[in-house]
């Protein structure tokens, strides 16, 4: 087995499993639960992933490990669900202003797909990145040859105006969007609960 992804992982895994077995925990939540430290997404190469999120979008890199296979056991997929013979070429972590960290992924699998889904597939996704001024954002993909959809689009009404937002792809097509709210967010007036912003770290 190249170098066994580290023990953490693996304990992780076993936290997760015993948290789902327990219906108390779940209606309670996750004993120390401090919040969201990252978001893990696979790249066709890291290369282009560094490309695109420290080239483009400007993050910085903190750190890469791998690779991690398991060429004759179970071990990737009892940790990660994956198939048993995928390997993980490369992590790399980035760090985006003062939002949660975004973790790549280099993936080689006999089973990989490369069709990414859509918003309105179940289990789609995207990652929303704060900015203070979304049309000089959205100027600056558009010059460094980005695609994005329609908009800027300011959200007037409801419980999230304030909002205005624009969804982009990167150059593989994952979704991420722009998001932006200087004054905040009508339902911040009443709530009692209110979002987590890295417009203000709180």
């Amino acid at each position: 087995m190249k170098k066994p992804i580290c023990h953490a992982v693996a304990a992780l895994a076993l936290v997760i499993s015993s948290v789902a077995a327990a219906p108390s925990a779940r209606a309670q939540g996750v004993p120390t639960l401090r919040g969201h430290d990252h978001t893990g997404v696979t790249v066709p190469t890291m290369k282009e992933g560094l490309d695109f999120f420290v080239g483009i979008m400007g993050c910085k890199e903190a750190m890469s490990f791998g690779p991690f296979s398991d060429p004759h056991g179970t071990f990737m997929q009892d940790t990660l669900n994956v198939n048993p013979r995928a390997e993980i070429k490369q992590i790399t972590m980035v760090r985006c202003g003062t939002g949660s960290n975004i973790e790549l992924f280099e993936y080689a699998s006999p089973d990989q797909k490369t069709v990414l889904p859509k918003n309105s597939d179940v289990g789609g996704y995207h990652i929303a990145f704060y900015v203070d001024d979304i049309k000089k954002a959205a100027a600056y993909l558009q010059a460094h040859g980005v695609k994005t959809l329609a908009g800027p689009l300011p959200v007037k009404e409801g419980p999230a105006a304030g909002q205005t937002i624009l969804y982009f792809l990167t150059p593989w097509g994952m979704q991420c969007e722009l998001i932006t709210y200087p004054h905040g967010m009508a339902y911040e007036k009443t709530a009692k609960v209110k979002l987590w912003s890295p417009k203000t770290g709180k």
